[in-house]
């Protein structure tokens, strides 16, 4: 009898052990991604909140947690690799919590803007670390649909994030939605105390030079873009933080090209279905979170929704993620990559074309472009993730983490920021007269309603068009960025061919 008990003991536990992994890593995954979502539900109630934020610091509020997530998740996840990726999950969720307490006490927008980046460092050592956590606890056999599982985590999140952060901001603040994340952050440490096991060490230099230059790239090219509306295009800073960005973006592939151990080495983009699947996750998160900020903001003005409201109207999108994401990879083993991509950008690309039309029509024409855009996501999501974890051997799985939540997160600041702009631009071309001669001119609903109140209804008009104009611009770029990663991937699959031929 004891021969058969041995035998259950190594068979079943370790299944149950990756099972408890798999269900942790996905609550810090949805935390950490939900955040992201949550703000955009509370950029109204900050926009006539005392601190008075204009609108370039609405959007820094909202983009300071996903810039410093985006940077830092790659030095994230080879801290990681290099000092053990559980010790750094826990120290992620602690730092997480830190931050998200500083913000909740914020007395004006500095304060707010470092709790936001402080949040987003420990972001950046949680989500990589998930995923290398999540590849060393699960046998190869169960890995794929684990993965599969954790990737449409990372869709999920957003839209968690949107009902979650809806429901605290009805029952208090946006300072009621930072308090509430402490605990909950806390208590998924704790749970990666008990769960998770410690795995063997990949030693990586953590390269501070290239982190340092990859960094103020990208925080000089969202300064860049963001500020455009408000300091104009052609002046002097914007046109300063764009050449700058670039050639920041220039010394960092110099510097990583001869380090000797680069965090991110460049020529790991020749990889063909490296470079597909990163420049795939960056575009679908651009869609989505350019999405998120719009939706949020445009259901409570333009359909007068309660913030609950708004953040429920979002629950069409997550049907396909829910019930899709089992299916997707046997549908890929199908079809094959291509196609499957296929089907998700123009899925993604006209759904958000489609919302445009539906600003005024009822709100199950509204759900139903929702529901559009959520069965591209759960095509994609999946299938991206499992190509750029197999695109690199496992002893890198902390680095394919990051690089995974890099191209996400960049893709999320992104478009925030361009979604954002785009907005503004036309909100304020398309504000009545007697606004457009005030000096400065409003660049928010809150703004223009205290500068003219008589006048709320055609401001709230105005609005709806800036929103319309941002989607379409979100949809074009989905578009065109996903003709150029179908065609890569499809050139992938030709040269997979050709080389199991020869």
């Amino acid at each position: 009898m004891s021969v058969p008990q041995t035998i259950s003991t190594v068979t079943v536990n370790p299944s149950r052990q990756s099972g408890l992994v798999l269900a942790c890593v996905c609550a810090c995954t949805i935390l950490v991604v939900g955040l992201v979502a949550a703000i955009n539900l509370a950029v109204p109630m900050l926009a006539v909140s005392g601190l008075h934020p204009s609108s370039s610091e609405l959007l820094w509020i909202v983009d300071a947690y996903v810039v410093v997530f985006a940077c830092l998740v790659i030095p994230g996840g080879a801290a990681g690799d290099n000092f053990g990726r559980k010790g750094v999950l826990i120290a992620g969720l602690i730092t997480f919590a830190a931050g998200a307490a500083i913000s909740a006490a914020s007395a004006n927008v500095i304060i707010l803007l470092l709790g936001r980046a402080i949040t987003g460092v420990g972001a950046a050592l949680v989500l990589p670390n998930c995923v290398g956590v999540l590849v060393h606890a699960t046998a190869p056999e169960r890995r794929g649909r684990a993965l599969a599982i954790w990737g449409a985590m990372t869709g999920m999140g957003g839209l968690v994030g949107n009902i979650a952060g809806a429901a605290l901001l009805t029952a208090g603040s946006w300072r009621t939605l930072f308090g509430a994340i402490v605990p909950i952050a806390l208590l998924c440490a704790l749970w990666t105390v008990v769960s998770v096991k410690r795995s063997s060490r990949s030693p990586r230099s953590l390269d501070p030079v290239g982190t340092a230059l990859l960094v103020a790239a990208t925080i000089t090219l969202l300064i860049g873009i963001i500020e455009g509306p408000e300091l104009g295009w052609g002046s002097a800073i914007v046109i300063a933080a764009f050449a700058v960005s670039v050639l920041l973006g220039a010394a960092w592939v110099f510097v990583e090209l001869r380090v000797r151990h680069p965090l991110l080495d460049p020529r790991l983009f020749l990889i063909p279905l490296l470079s597909t699947a990163s420049l795939g996750m960056l575009v679908l998160f651009f869609g989505s979170f350019g999405l998120f900020y719009l939706n949020a903001s445009l259901l409570q003005y333009g359909r007068g929704y309660s913030v609950l409201q708004a953040g429920l109207a979002i629950v069409p999108m997550t049907v396909p993620m829910l019930l899709g994401a089992r299916f997707v990879p046997d549908l890929v083993r199908r079809i094959g990559i291509p196609l499957t991509l296929s089907a998700a950008f123009l899925a993604i690309g006209i759904g958000l074309f489609g919302l445009t039309f539906a600003a005024h029509q009822p709100y199950l024409v509204y759900a139903a472009w929702l529901v559009l855009i959520g069965t591209g996501f759960a095509l994609a999501l999946p299938c991206l993730t499992a190509e750029l974890t197999a695109a690199l051997p496992a002893e890198q799985a902390g680095v394919a983490g990051g690089l995974q939540s890099a191209t996400r997160e960049l893709g999320s600041a992104l478009g925030v920021a361009i979604v954002g702009t785009v907005l503004t631009e036309s909100f304020t071309r398309h504000l009545p007269a007697t606004l457009q001669h005030q000096d400065p001119i409003p660049r928010t609903v809150a703004e223009a309603v205290a500068a003219a109140p008589s006048q709320q209804a055609a401001i709230i008009g105005s609005f709806t068009t800036g929103a319309e104009s941002a989607l379409q611009v979100a949809s074009a770029v989905t578009l065109i960025a996903g003709v150029l990663v179908v065609a890569a991937a499809f050139q992938t699959s030709r040269r997979r061919k050709i080389s199991s031929i020869n």
